[in-house]
């Protein structure tokens, strides 16, 4: 029972039937309309996001498994502040706000994806990015609030989060 991997990136919630995906799934021999459908509710949490996602096909037998993937740090970030796209002048032109627990949140949504350890580290590395495409957090510049993370100032805030990050259900 040989497995056929097809990696894909996709608008999340908004996967239409044609080229290329269509003819691949075609020829595995499966329904191009059923797959279709179940990849926009799969992906539907990240509606107007790119989205990688793997549809692993057993083509002996026709069944697929679909596995989404979590969009880039930077579509998490533009989402959440309402923004379409990074600024292309980061230091001088900004593009949105976002509080600290939203970028906290999104950090504990990319950790799959990360090889930080914790929380902290991860949390750091969102503001590096929300930085560099010219987001502020809680009005002021993420570098500024990066140094005050590691100077412990948000331990108490990062220590509501930590069941959350560990996976924890309350």
């Amino acid at each position: 029972m040989p497995i056929k991997t097809i990696k894909i990136m996709v608008e999340g919630g908004n996967v239409k039937p044609g080229p290329p995906l269509a003819p691949t799934l075609s020829q595995l021999g499966l329904n191009v309309g059923e797959v279709v459908k179940k990849l926009n509710e799969a992906t539907s949490s990240f509606k107007g996001m790119s989205v990688p996602v793997t549809i692993e096909v057993d083509s002996s037998t026709k069944k697929y498994e679909i596995k989404v993937g979590i969009p880039t740090t930077t579509a998490l970030l533009l989402k959440e502040a309402g923004a379409s796209e990074p600024s292309g002048d980061p230091a001088h032109k900004k593009i949105g706000n976002l509080s600290l627990e939203q970028v906290i949140k999104i950090a504990i949504m990319k950790k799959p994806g990360l090889t930080t350890k914790s929380l902290k580290a991860a949390l750091k590395s969102m503001l590096g990015t929300a930085k560099s495409i010219g987001l502020t957090v809680d009005n002021r510049d993420p570098k500024e609030l990066v140094k005050e993370v590691e100077e412990g100032k948000y331990d108490d805030l990062l220590a509501k989060y930590e069941n959350e990050w560990n996976g924890v259900k309350e």
